[in-house]
């Protein structure tokens, strides 16, 4: 027999659960907006502050709403890397004369400088979630990546083909060049400031917790450490890996 179905304590039968309104302070809304709004609440207050709850209350909405595009945090922090590669899409979209041809096969080096350097532009831009480029990466299986990450990695493979790399030196070169481009964010990005109030450079870093005995070379260097590279730094290391696989 098929159950009755729900009654209030009228004994009317209970109206099926409202659906949570997608239609907030930004019109209705869409993943785009969603995505955008939480690159924006973890650029201000880092990754910890994200949540469905607090997504929802930034947009006007019902948490409830936000699972239209996104089925849950871990599906939320996939986006913002599909956010962070869609930015860099643009960003070397932006840089290319509309209706130019494909790079030149023989300039192969020069595009992975520019798509290193659009990579690295993405990152200081938004320095709290860079994290999620690498852990993402550990938990998700190439194959259930966002579209915008799979199209990236096939921009830098199709380039290197291209060029006439075979695939064992192709995959050499494309391991490479991420590890090289997301380590030397990494380190651009590390903490280094102790004590952001103190004017005086050894307390600002915190040398005085550091014991000299134990730790000379790190103290006498913490400094320049503290100093970023630049993009000149992230194009040396680049050409570096890239004339020692020249080399083969």
């Amino acid at each position: 027999m098929a159950r009755e179905r729900a009654r209030d304590k009228s004994g009317e039968a209970a109206k099926p659960a409202r659906r949570a309104s997608d239609r907030g302070h930004y019109g209705r809304l869409s993943r785009q907006l969603v995505l955008a709004a939480a690159l924006d609440l973890v650029d201000e207050e880092g990754l910890s502050a994200l949540s469905m709850r607090r997504l929802g209350a930034r947009l006007g909405v019902e948490a409830m709403a936000l699972y239209r595009y996104a089925e849950g945090k871990d599906a939320l922090l996939d986006g913002l890397v599909e956010a962070l590669h869609v930015e860099l899409d643009e960003r070397l979209s932006a840089g290319s004369p509309e209706g130019s041809a494909a790079p030149d096969p023989a300039a192969w080096r020069d595009e992975l400088h520019r798509i290193a350097r659009a990579m690295y532009e993405v990152c200081l831009s938004h320095p709290r979630a860079v994290p999620l480029l690498a852990t993402r990466m550990l938990a998700v299986p190439l194959a259930r990546r966002p579209l915008a990450v799979l199209k990236e990695h096939e921009r830098v493979l199709a380039l290197l083909h291209d060029a006439g790399l075979g695939d064992a030196r192709s995959a050499a070169v494309f391991r490479a060049f991420t590890g090289w481009v997301l380590g030397y964010v990494s380190v651009e990005l590390r903490a280094m400031v102790d004590n952001p109030d103190e004017e005086d450079p050894a307390f600002r870093l915190g040398l005085h917790r550091m014991p000299p005995q134990e730790l000379p070379r790190l103290r006498a260097i913490t400094a320049t450490l503290a100093e970023r590279g630049g993009p000149d730094g992230l194009d040396a290391g680049l050409d570096a890996l890239l004339d020692r696989f020249a080399q083969d």
